[in-house]
């Protein structure tokens, strides 16, 4: 009989680099050669690994999957960096469950490999000050050129004057979402939809879960979308 898991999945808004189906699978890969079988699926999508753990629903959610039963059950992730870039983070988590890696990084309980996760923990803690500061770099020369900061939100496309003006396909494609949601349908259940109707993006590919969330939370007033200089135009 295989031993039952909890499999946790988080995006961030600003590392998009393994996606939420790159993580199921890279944790179903892991499972399918460990014995084990995912009994819950946890996620937190367009969350910041730096998020306090009471602003992650998903992982809270998990934590408690995996001390419903006796004893608890593991929390597997595809990296180690999945379950936060922050230090107080991980080690509240690790005090509750015991969390796995798919990738192999720091697995055991050996002193080594309990030095091999302080190690890595504190290296996804530092590469997010790092992508914050040139961030904030970046932004802070944008300004100083005088142009445009942030992008265009969804629904929105900026003219070559720098114009902001709405997007009808856009928006179009942003009603039938709202509409599906208010229907009761999930977020991956959207995602299969527009793809099954070949609706594609601004770069030609299929609406993953992170821009259906994203497109809901702009519509719930969670995420402002740009208010000045709009105007209706063509597409």
């Amino acid at each position: 009989m295989s031993e039952l898991v909890v499999g946790y999945v988080r995006v961030s808004t600003d590392d998009q680099r393994l996606g939420a189906d790159a993580q199921r699978a890279a944790i179903e890969g892991w499972c399918a050669g460990n014995a084990c079988t995912v009994h819950v699926w946890a996620e937190d999508i367009g969350v910041s690994g730096a998020a306090a753990l009471e602003d992650r629903p998903g992982l809270m959610s998990a934590i408690t999957a995996c001390r419903s039963v006796r004893p608890s059950m593991r929390l597997v992730v595809a990296k180690r960096d999945r379950l936060a870039r922050d230090l107080l983070v991980v080690r509240t988590v690790e005090r509750l469950v015991s969390v796995v890696s798919a990738a192999g990084e720091g697995n055991g309980d050996t002193p080594a490999d309990a030095f091999m996760r302080t190690i890595l923990d504190a290296a996804a803690e530092y590469e997010r000050g790092l992508i914050r500061a040139r961030t904030k770099s970046a932004l802070a020369e944008r300004r100083r050129a005088g142009r445009r900061v942030g992008t265009v939100p969804f629904g929105y496309r900026a003219l070559n004057d720098g114009t902001v003006v709405i997007c009808e396909e856009e928006q179009a494609v942003r009603a039938v979402v709202r509409h599906l949601h208010t229907s009761g349908y999930g977020l991956r259940r959207i995602s299969a939809y527009l793809a099954s109707r070949g609706v594609v993006n601004r770069v030609g590919k299929r609406y993953g879960v992170s821009s259906v969330y994203r497109m809901l939370r702009v519509d719930a007033g969670h995420v402002q979308p740009l208010d000045e200089g709009i105007t209706s135009g063509d597409h």
